[in-house]
């Protein structure tokens, strides 16, 4: 690795900054070549300090063209220029710096910073791309009032955007024009955004509650102006339920969010100016699935409630991520809930934090909510950060109660209007609202790892006393040996014999939190006529893990009886989960197992049940995912996780073809589209009765998917009968070749729907060999340069069980060698591609070798970036 490796940065090393910088005055000069930028900064020394320290500025990857203090430029030696640093001496308390230095956006392909996408100039400045335009106190920590000018080509760009308020604007020679922003609100660097291209928008409005009129905008390129309708409708509901939920009205007069194709990550909360991937923005019944109308509904939400979660209050340093992150992350999920299906929401939230973030706190890359330590700031935008982050906000808020968690966010809101705060402040204004003691609770941020709950229990029949123990343990994780007992919120419910609810107080209250704090502690309940059967964790109250000796007999029991939705679709889960974990145990074996028939009647009692919620009913159909279950095996046998769980799906499929059959019959009546939840929900339980069928392997079945596909009116039915013809057992090579060929002449133009072309490909466990990914990236719809086309390709094909994990690791060189290709191109995605290979010690021996030796020819490169290099150095 490097000869002089990257210093880790520490949370205990904290210190407030030398200088603050309450204006901030831009003026960008656009070319086609270079961009000049001049910023004029007010600045004053920190109070706290003491003498005259120099004046430290960060800034990479520019050209300095000239320096003046209070208007006198600087000689070359009163200043020095280093190769991240600009460091000017100081010898009074408060100044005007200017500033003026060149740019290359056109060359930028990291896309942080200033960079072109498509022609058109856009930015990226969270969390530290703001150095790139340049120099500047660049941290969470320094805010300022921005006024920003922008200068470009009329023709070329004729919307110029920034953020705040449109105040001015005018004419040039030569066919220039320019426009002036200025945002009242004083907001760290990262929130910084500036747009400029050949654009359309489509215009609404919306009256706040206090009655003011707000200008809303979505810009796009114009062979997509028509997908935006969506965005904006998600956009109005979003502003409307903050208002209502938190009380939280918007304070600009404009609203904007434009759309761009190439962006490192989902969308980007810039004050006023929110900056998406056009994935999350651009939608319609023809183009995009329900997922994705969902998926952008939630985001714009996300961002727009940035606003005040993350814009009027923001974080003091990055350790805070979780500041913002977190309680936005959980606010969003929240507002997903009220606009859909409450249970089906929190089902999808815990299957991803188990899959993905339990995966990272046992893995190299476990880190605290709030980390102690990072190299490179970028690697820890995690799903830790923002999922378990999320959790640890909705436990406050099941520990609180709906009205103390209000008071709380408004005290919140109302004593950190306009400052950069820390995770302490946020659970202090809870602590203060409600009076409850949360000193204990805080470990949630301080320490990593998935705390386990052992739970086990008593029943006295002669008192009726039922006993219930409950001892927590968490595992050790880098730099944490030892953990403290966390504060946990256990929600439960006691079931008779009948599948209700029993008293568990005087009150008569049948669901209780119980505030688990010792590392063993019991909970004594009374008077109860039989000993009942508990229902656990209820709504996944807190990110542990769960261990209970359920029988098969109570999971059947609390598929079937459990009132709540999130513990029924749990017991199905935790079923399967145990069948296919013997089955790969078979395999192991070279012993042949059929599934149990107990699994197999429990999905058709689902199947028919009539009364259950036909979206909860989808989720409690579908079987734990592949990703999913290799995260909860000691070993992981990529190969026979895909055998066990296939087999187990065919099975189930074989059993009930009839019943998936009429089911798929009932729901397959055409009508308009509409992405509303009872709509969704029918479509889901569609498609997943199709997935079922398709299983059999039969000619007839396939048939059946075909037809839908060639007969389906919206873009979710589609892909979903193509989905599953391409992953089938079964391969009818010249029909899946026509399905694909149909639909790439369908859709070549949408960018967006091609991504999903390549996903399907790359996944499926019968076309998705290293050879057919790399075809792949020769065909000319294939934009090396765009991490939205290298995720849904590469990353597919690094989630698919099948075809990545081959007996050779030819797969496992393959992304080791894109790592290193893309590291020096863009580091922010080379970081990403990379994680597939960090959890190397979870698998079996073959593969662990080959992927660890995968890893190692990344460490072998010279002069990586912090980003890989923090990922290897940790996972080697």
């Amino acid at each position: 690795m490097k000869e002089s490796q990257p210093k880790a940065i520490f949370l205990k090393d904290y210190q407030a900054p030398d200088y603050w910088i309450d204006k901030t005055n831009l003026v960008f000069d656009l070319h086609e070549d270079y961009a000049l930028v001049t910023s004029t900064l007010h600045i004053r020394q920190n109070e706290q300090g003491e003498g005259h320290p120099d004046l430290v500025l960060s800034g990479v990857d520019m050209e300095l063209v000239s320096v003046a203090i209070d208007g006198r430029k600087l000689a070359e030696d009163e200043f020095r220029e280093g190769q991240s640093e600009l460091v000017i001496p100081i010898d009074r308390d408060q100044f005007i710096l200017e500033v003026k230095n060149r740019i290359k956006p056109q060359e930028n392909t990291s896309l942080e910073g200033l960079y072109k996408s498509n022609g058109m100039f856009c930015t990226q400045c969270e969390a530290e791309g703001f150095r790139k335009i340049t120099y500047y106190l660049d941290r969470p920590d320094v805010m300022s009032t921005f006024s920003t000018q922008i200068i470009a080509d009329k023709a070329r760009y004729p919307v110029l955007l920034a953020n705040g308020n449109d105040v001015e604007r005018g004419e040039l020679d030569n066919g220039r024009h320019w426009v002036k922003w200025e945002d009242p609100f004083k907001k760290p660097s990262y929130l910084f955004a500036l747009v400029a291209g050949d654009l359309e928008s489509i215009e609404d409005r919306y009256t706040t509650m206090s009655g003011r009129e707000v200008t809303l905008r979505i810009f796009t390129e114009s062979h997509n102006i028509h997908k935006c309708d969506h965005a904006m409708v998600s956009l109005k509901k979003s502003m409307k339920w903050d208002e209502e939920v938190y009380g939280r009205e918007y304070d600009l007069d404009i609203f904007m969010i434009v759309a761009v194709d190439h962006f490192n990550m989902g969308a980007m909360e810039n004050k006023g100016l929110n900056i998406f991937n056009s994935s999350c923005v651009l939608a319609s019944p023809e183009t995009a699935t329900d997922a994705r109308y969902q998926r952008i509904e939630a985001i714009v939400a996300h961002e727009y409630f940035h606003n005040w979660s993350g814009n009027r209050v923001t974080c003091r340093d990055w350790f805070q991520l979780s500041l913002k992150e977190g309680f936005t992350v959980f606010r969003d999920s929240e507002f997903s809930a009220d606009m859909n299906s409450r249970g089906v929401k929190r089902i999808e939230d815990v299957a991803m934090l188990r899959t993905a973030q339990f995966a990272e706190d046992a893995g190299p890359m476990s880190h605290p909510v709030r980390p102690e330590s990072y190299i490179e700031i970028s690697n820890f935008y995690t799903v830790t950060v923002y999922e378990k982050g999320a959790e640890v906000v909705r436990m406050i808020h099941s520990l609180l109660g709906e009205k103390d968690f209000r008071k709380g966010s408004d005290l919140y809101f109302k004593r950190h209007d306009g400052q950069a705060v820390t995770c302490e402040d946020f659970v202090k204004a809870m602590e203060d609202a409600s009076g409850k003691d949360l000193s204990q609770f805080r470990l949630w941020y301080s320490q990593s790892g998935t705390p386990v709950l052992h739970v086990s229990d008593a029943y006295d029949k002669a008192s009726g006393t039922y006993s219930l123990t409950i001892e927590q343990s968490c595992p050790a994780t880098p730099g944490q040996e030892n953990k403290a007992p966390f504060h946990i919120p256990v929600k439960l419910a006691l079931l008779d014999n009948s599948g209700k609810a029993l008293s568990l107080n005087e009150h008569g209250d049948v669901e209780q939190v119980l505030d688990v704090k010792q590392a063993k502690e019991t909970f004594l309940f009374n008077n109860l006529p039989e000993k009942p059967l508990p229902s656990l964790l209820r709504g996944f109250s807190a990110p542990v893990r769960l261990e209970y000796a359920y029988s098969k007999d109570d999971l059947v029991f609390l598929m079937q009886h459990d009132s709540d939705s999130f513990n029924r679709w749990d017991a199905c889960q935790r079923l399967a989960m145990a069948e296919i974990n013997q089955l790969v145990a078979a395999l192991a074996r070279g012993e042949s197992k059929e599934p149990d028939q107990q699994l197999i009647d429990a999905f058709g009692h689902v199947l028919a049940d009539s009364t259950l919620d036909m979206a909860v009913k989808t989720e409690m159909l579908t079987l734990p995912f592949e990703a999913a279950i290799a995260e909860q095996s000691e070993s992981i046998q990529p190969g026979l996780i895909h055998k066990a769980r296939k087999q187990v799906k065919q099975a189930i499929a074989a059993a009930h073809q009839s019943q998936f059959h009429q089911l798929w019959k009932e729901l397959s009546q055409e009508k308009p589209y509409r992405p509303e939840a009872r709509d969704i929900a029918e479509r889901t339980l569609k498609n997943i009765c199709l997935g079922y069928m398709v299983a059999l392997n039969h000619k007839e079945m396939m048939d059946l998917a075909k037809e839908q596909y060639d007969r389906s009116g919206n873009m979710t039915d589609r892909f979903a009968a193509l989905s599953y013809v391409v992953n089938a057992e079964y391969q009818d090579k010249p029909s899946i070749d026509a399905l694909l060929s149909d639909f790439l002449n369908r859709y070549q133009d949408d960018a967006n729907v091609m991504d999903q072309w390549f996903s399907v490909q790359a996944g499926s466990p019968q076309m998705g060999t290293l050879s057919h990914v790399q075809s792949l990236m020769e065909h000319k719809l294939f934009d090396a340069t765009s991490p939205n086309k290298l995720r849904a390709l590469v990353g597919a094909f690094a989630q698919n069980m099948a075809g990545f994990h081959d007996s050779e690791g030819e797969g496992y060189q393959f992304l080791a060698d894109l790592v290193i290709e893309y590291d020096c191109k863009n580091p922010q995605l080379a970081s990403r591609l990379l994680q597939p290979l960090t959890r190397w010690k979870k698998y079996e021996p073959q593969s662990r070798e080959l992927m660890k030796k995968a890893l190692e020819s990344i460490s072998k490169v010279p002069e990586l970036s912090t980003d890989v290099f923090e990922v290897v150095n940790k996972s080697l």
